[in-house]
């Protein structure tokens, strides 16, 4: 009997002890301000200002008042070769912004999300505050497919673990001066990749001995569209081309065996209708290699059309303050029955490298729940990733264009060296803009690079 009520006070004194080591949901036992170790998070991104952040800060250092949260702002030109550099020493940030593409070339790098977290919380007790350690459950896989949109689920998850949230996720739209459409009496954007054409016919000026002085988009070369390959991928993801298999080899190239006529290629006809733009013997011929880079072409006046992101808004506006400019969705083909955007975007990680892990993680689940993200969008006018504010943002002046088209978002490059598939792109419209290879042949070139980076 003694034995027995031993064993019985022995279960009571773990039942005490399990939460004074943060076992369990809710965690209890009490910490002093002597036993707390103070926390400084080092966070890497590009393009966002570090006061974008500050209310998300604030809100989280009410609950881990012991954390701080500095935010370091990169050129994009520059961000990737710091981080690297930094982490190869061993003083690498604990928090870095990772592109979309880029999760599997930084998976070795990265840390994926823990199921859960155990961290000193301050908590109200009466008039004083009280520190306890605290378990909370990070996002499951089903959390995150009902939270963010698809394409986020696409890009984020390697072996069923998750290796970033976004605070974002920006989609590729249509830019248009109102001014110049107004002129050739066309009352609305194009809508469809046929009224594209159609535009682009009429907003083409060129002088008597052929130069431009006006064009209807920047559309068709590799060098001076910042981000051409995006446009020439969503034009072969629209055509039905199936980017990749299963096991994540480039087969934009190939047939796919839905389609039965030999004669159609998706990939290669998107990208002959592309670079056809570029191309003096076709009709839509309205841009080359001489032009402008093509957001300087549109805040100057000099083209009709220009693709770009919500990052480009700002960038218009500030550059040029007087342009009567509006934006709508990306065009989409004739009659299909759905519509296929494309998504851009980054996602917020943890390093292996950070001996604050839990902290690192605790902050980005904290950063990216819809109360506090908010603040963040806001701030930046930057587009969703979260299915529950799409409605909200489908209000906003700015966003609405985006909002609308981010449920239907997609990406594919998913290999391990994002920038080589990029620039086999490019190479791949150079080649065929210069006469130098077919587009059938190209795209097979095209291929077979972005294949030896997987």
């Amino acid at each position: 009997m003694r034995q027995y009520k031993n064993k019985i006070l022995s279960l009571a004194a773990l039942v005490l002890i399990l939460p004074m080591i943060g076992i369990g949901c809710k965690g209890s036992g009490t910490i002093s301000q002597d036993e707390l170790q103070r926390v400084t998070l080092e966070y890497w991104r590009v393009f966002d200002e570090p006061d974008d952040f500050s209310e998300i800060i604030t809100a989280f250092r009410q609950n881990y008042p012991h954390i701080t949260i500095n935010v370091r702002k990169f050129r994009f030109e520059e961000y990737e070769g710091a981080l690297l550099r930094a982490l190869a020493e061993g003083r690498g940030p604990d928090i870095v912004s990772i592109h979309n593409t880029w999760v599997n070339q930084y998976q070795n790098i990265i840390a994926p999300m823990p199921e859960a977290v155990t961290l000193p919380t301050t908590i109200p007790d009466g008039r004083q505050q009280r520190i306890v350690l605290r378990t909370q459950p990070m996002l499951s896989l089903r959390d995150l497919r009902n939270n963010f949109v698809d394409v986020v689920v696409d890009d984020a998850v390697l072996d069923n673990n998750i290796y970033g949230l976004p605070l974002s996720v920006d989609t590729l739209v249509l830019y248009y001066n109102k001014t110049m459409l107004t002129r050739e009496n066309i009352p609305t954007p194009a809508a469809t990749w046929n009224e594209f054409k159609e535009h682009v016919k009429l907003l083409t000026l060129q002088d008597r001995n052929g130069n431009f002085v006006q064009s209807g988009a920047s559309m068709g070369t590799a060098r001076n569209i910042n981000r051409g390959p995006d446009i020439l991928a969503v034009l072969m993801m629209q055509n039905g081309t199936e980017m990749t298999d299963v096991g994540g080899y480039a087969t934009f190239n190939l047939r796919p065996a839905a389609i039965t006529n030999r004669e159609v290629l998706p990939g290669r006809d998107a990208l002959q209708f592309y670079t056809d733009f570029a191309n003096p013997a076709k009709e839509v011929y309205t841009w080359n290699e001489t032009m402008n880079e093509a957001l300087d072409a549109f805040t100057n006046q000099k083209s009709a059309y220009f693709f770009g992101y919500s990052y480009h808004l700002p960038l218009i506006r500030s550059l040029a303050p007087g342009l009567d400019f509006g934006i709508v969705g990306l065009p989409q083909i004739a009659g299909a029955q759905t519509s296929t955007n494309f998504a851009n975007y980054w996602l917020e990680s943890v390093t292996k490298q950070s001996e604050h892990q839990n902290e690192a993680w605790a902050f980005i689940d904290f950063a990216t729940q819809q109360n506090q993200v908010v603040s963040f969008l806001n701030r930046a006018n930057k587009p969703t990733a979260l299915r529950t504010l799409i409605s909200l943002q489908r209000n906003d002046d700015d966003m609405h264009i985006f909002a609308n088209q981010i449920l239907t978002a997609q990406s594919w490059y998913r290999g391990s060296h994002a920038a080589v598939a990029e620039e086999a792109f490019r190479a791949m419209i150079d080649q065929v803009v210069n006469g130098e290879y077919k587009a059938e042949d190209a795209i097979t070139i095209a291929a077979q690079k972005i294949n030896e980076t997987l």
